[in-house]
């Protein structure tokens, strides 16, 4: 996926002997847990023609029976791209190709698809079927899960090590943290200052919770603009230079920090409080800090089930 993946698992404190046996149950779940990241790649990059994601952007205006991850990873998309009014779009493949952000991160190779994309292709070009779990390309198109497959692998890791209680999950700025810190306490998170090298914007006491950071320093492209993209234009987004959301998922924050960031910080402030999800949006002009404590909001019934029904239904 292009980034380091860490994880730490919480043992016993420094006063007690450490247990072999313990230890390397620790050690082979932590193994588990970062294998997740290997299999949701295989199955959903748009930069490996063999990926299955891929080999569904071949098929074009028929049913395609995909595995249950693939499939709850697009329906999921979808329902975030119908919640934010397609400021969140898995169909900009072909435009972030188009920008530049076409290499894959081992080789550095570009990659060039063959898919002969419509412009104006949006995300309700796809069709899915629940009950046959197939889906329908209506037209031609690149899919692109980039804000999503990388969350659904660290839900997947957190998963994988959740009778641990105590750990942490970090995957280039997505996080999940489970319980509490060596010290006993929740997880201090800070979250970097999109301008200013060494200097935080926030500092965040979380349990339980994933933290998600989208920013426009991350990826640049050759013509200096970034890799989040505005799907109706397939121009970088202007007025935002950073977006934080915790949320109960990885999958969950991912998306809706990008979703937000095209939105732009009024608007995505709503989608936060609309969703009850706390959320930092930081403005290019940093003149602005948005951000939505509404913690007791309802949180949405549909994208809370459908970020966590791959979990239930996969493992």
């Amino acid at each position: 996926m292009g980034t380091f993946v860490t994880i730490h698992v919480v043992g016993p404190g420094s006063d007690q002997e450490p247990d072999a046996h313990a230890r390397t149950l620790r050690e082979q779940a932590a193994e588990r847990a970062l294998a997740w990241f290997d299999r949701v790649e295989e199955c959903c990059t748009r930069f490996d023609a063999g990926s299955e994601l891929m080999q569904l952007a071949a098929q074009v205006g028929v049913p395609v029976l995909v595995s249950t991850l693939l499939f709850e990873a697009v329906q999921f998309a979808l329902a975030v791209a119908e919640e934010s009014g397609g400021a969140f779009d898995p169909t900009v493949g072909r435009s972030m190709e188009a920008r530049g952000f076409n290499r894959e991160y081992r080789s550095g190779r570009p990659i060039h698809t063959s898919v002969d994309c419509d412009r104006a292709v949006s995300y309700r070009d796809v069709l899915l079927d629940p009950d046959c779990k197939t889906i329908t390309l209506l037209r031609p198109l690149v899919p692109d899960l980039g804000s999503v497959a990388k969350g659904l692998a660290v839900d997947l890791a957190a998963r994988e090590l959740s009778s641990f209680e105590n750990f942490a999950i970090n995957a280039g700025g997505d996080l999940y943290l489970g319980g509490s810190n060596p010290e006993g306490e929740p997880w201090s998170i800070g979250i970097r200052h999109p301008r200013k090298d060494a200097y935080l914007i926030d500092l965040l006491h979380v349990s339980n919770r994933a933290v998600c950071t989208s920013g426009d320093y991350e990826k640049r492209s050759a013509d200096g603009g970034h890799h989040i993209l505005n799907p109706r234009t397939g121009t970088s987004v202007d007025g935002v230079a950073s977006v934080t959301v915790v949320a109960p998922s990885a999958m969950l924050a991912d998306a809706l920090a990008t979703a937000a960031f095209v939105l732009g910080p009024a608007e995505g402030i709503r989608l936060f409080d609309r969703l009850g999800v706390n959320g930092l949006i930081f403005s290019t002009s940093e003149s602005t800090v948005g951000s939505s404590t509404n913690c007791g909001a309802a949180e949405s019934p549909s994208l809370t089930r459908y970020a966590t029904q791959a979990m239930h239904e996969y493992i």
